[in-house]
C-alpha cells in the first residue's frame, strides 16, 4: 500500500509471457516455414512491434538470427509496418496499423500467427518483409499533379465544394500499406489506385491529366500482377485508414470515361 492506501502494481505484475508462429524464409527464393517462439516479459501497454523487438533481443543475445520486419514511424502514418496477425491484415482491431495494436488485445493463452503480406505483387524479400515497390510503380503512372504551375497560387483562387474537398481527403488518406491487397482473395489493388485516383479526380487540380492518369495506373496494376476487385469487401474491412470501396467504384467510371473517349478520338 502507498500513502494514499491504494495497492501499486509493480513492472512484474504485468509481464506476461505469449507464444509465436512467425513466418522465417532466408530469401525470396528460399522456402520458408513457421516457427515457434515463446516470449517472457511482454508488458500489455507494448505494441506488437514492441514485442517483437523485444524477441528480436532475445535472440541476438542467443546468437540466432533475428526476425526481419519493416517499421518507421511507428504512428500509423507511413504504412512500412503491415503484417497478418493470427490471419488478419493488421490484426483484429478495426482501423488499427500493426504498430498501433497493442498486446492487450491478444491472449497470452493464445497462439499467436505472424505472417508477411501475401499476394504475387508483393514477394517475400525475407522472414516478414515483402517488396510493395509495386506500388510506387502505379504512382509513377500517374499517382500525382504534373502540370507546371509556376508559384503557388492564391489558396482560394480556384473554388472547391466542401464535397469535394471533404470526399478528396477521405480518398487521400491512403497511407499505401497494402493491407487490401493482403485480405482480398484475389490480391486486387483497386483500393489503393482506387483511392489514389479518386482523390484527385474529385479535385479541379486533378482534372487535366484525368484519363491519361486513370489509363496508365490500371494498366501498370494490371501489369503488377494484382488481381481484379469482385466487391468482398475485405479490403474496406481491414483499411487502417477506413477508405470505403466506393472509390473503387469511381475507378471504374473514370476508366470506363477515359477508354471511351481515348477510342471516340479522332
Amino acid at each position: 500500500m502507498n500513502q494514499s492506501g491504494s495497492t501499486e502494481t509493480t513492472a512484474t505484475d504485468t509481464q506476461q509471457t505469449y507464444r509465436f508462429r512467425i513466418w522465417r524464409q532466408s530469401g525470396p527464393e528460399q522456402p520458408g516455414r513457421l516457427v515457434n517462439y515463446s516470449v517472457s516479459g511482454i508488458e500489455p501497454e507494448m505494441s506488437l512491434l514492441e514485442a517483437l523487438d523485444f524477441l528480436n533481443e532475445d535472440l541476438i543475445r542467443r546468437g540466432e538470427e533475428p526476425i526481419a520486419f519493416e517499421s518507421d514511424c511507428r504512428e500509423g502514418i507511413c504504412g512500412m509496418c503491415g503484417l497478418v496477425i493470427s490471419g488478419v491484415a493488421h490484426g483484429p482491431k478495426e482501423a488499427c496499423t500493426t504498430c498501433e495494436f497493442r498486446m492487450r488485445l491478444l491472449k497470452p493463452d493464445d497462439t499467436i500467427t505472424i505472417e508477411p503480406f501475401r499476394a504475387t505483387g508483393f514477394p517475400v524479400i525475407r522472414d516478414l518483409v515483402v517488396d510493395r515497390t509495386a506500388f510506387d510503380r502505379i504512382i509513377g503512372k500517374g499517382g500525382y499533379v504534373s502540370v507546371n504551375t509556376g508559384t503557388a497560387p492564391e489558396a482560394n483562387s480556384i473554388p472547391v465544394s466542401r464535397d469535394a474537398s471533404e470526399s478528396a481527403m477521405d480518398a487521400a488518406t491512403c497511407i499505401g500499406c497494402g493491407a487490401c491487397v493482403a485480405a482480398c482473395p484475389n490480391a486486387s489493388a483497386s483500393l489503393f489506385v482506387g483511392a489514389k485516383v479518386a482523390h484527385l479526380a474529385r479535385m479541379p487540380q486533378g482534372e487535366q491529366e484525368r484519363e491519361r492518369r486513370v489509363l496508365n495506373m490500371v494498366d501498370q496494376m494490371d501489369k503488377e500482377g494484382f488481381g481484379n476487385c469482385s466487391n468482398h469487401a475485405e479490403c474496406e474491412a481491414v483499411c487502417p485508414k477506413e477508405i470505403s470501396i466506393n472509390v473503387i467504384s469511381q475507378m471504374r467510371r473514370e476508366h470506363m470515361r477515359a477508354s471511351v473517349k481515348k477510342f471516340m478520338a479522332p
